[in-house]
């Protein structure tokens, strides 16, 4: 009697209790691939905006011309009349003041140096960035077009069929964004000075 209860019991609980939901397949996954260095390269504003930075390296390499040109030729003076003073001697004031005044020329040379070679850092930066914000709309549209649920990069494959290559419709739709490309880079953002707590006045003792 206890064994039939107890089976018709589990057979009802059964019946009641819902049935656990296979797990979804997947589709069948439709992969692209996009070549971004060759859009960077060709595109119409990607162009435009990489000849105008390599303007940009022209005038860093002609200012570092000119800057070092100068105190290579100082640098040699200098050495010569380093090695004429006599055995023992110490140099003039003149020679003194002379060397002090190259070493500041040479440091400014190089602190000038540097802030136009992070900014031109920076634009290179600031300009794939914008290439990027249209380049991810247009892989997106074209994904819609053609089919597709993964796009991976051509430089991340080791070999693709021509068949599957989107490269071609992506460039002609970054194409239809002629707006041309920021090649300066805005200043970096300067933190903000931390304020100091202000001091406490010393308390006056009170009168008895």
């Amino acid at each position: 009697m206890n064994r039939l209860t107890l089976g018709a019991l589990a057979a009802a609980t059964a019946m009641i209790l819902p049935v656990a939901p296979q797990a979804q397949q997947l589709p069948p996954a439709v992969v692209g691939v996009v070549d971004s260095d060759r859009i960077v390269r060709e595109c119409t504003v990607c162009v435009a905006a990489n000849t105008q930075l390599q303007g940009q390296v022209t005038q860093y390499q002609q200012r570092e011309q000119a800057l070092g040109a100068p105190l290579q030729t100082e640098e040699q003076a200098l050495q010569a009349a380093v090695n004429a003073i006599p055995q023992g001697s110490q140099p003039t004031a003149a020679l003194t003041q002379r060397i002090q005044a190259f070493q500041t020329n040479r440091q400014n040379a190089a602190r000038e140096l540097e802030g136009r070679q992070q900014q031109l850092q920076r634009n290179v930066a600031f300009v794939r960035q914008q290439i990027g914000q249209r380049l991810q709309p247009a892989i997106q549209q074209v994904m819609q077009q053609r089919g597709a649920t993964i796009v991976v990069d051509r430089g991340a494959t080791l070999a693709a069929a021509p068949t599957v290559d989107l490269t071609t419709a992506v460039l002609a739709v970054v194409n239809q964004n002629t707006s041309p490309l920021n090649v300066n880079a805005p200043p970096p953002a300067q933190q903000p000075a931390q304020q100091q707590p202000p001091q406490q006045q010393p308390r006056r003792p009170q009168g008895r």
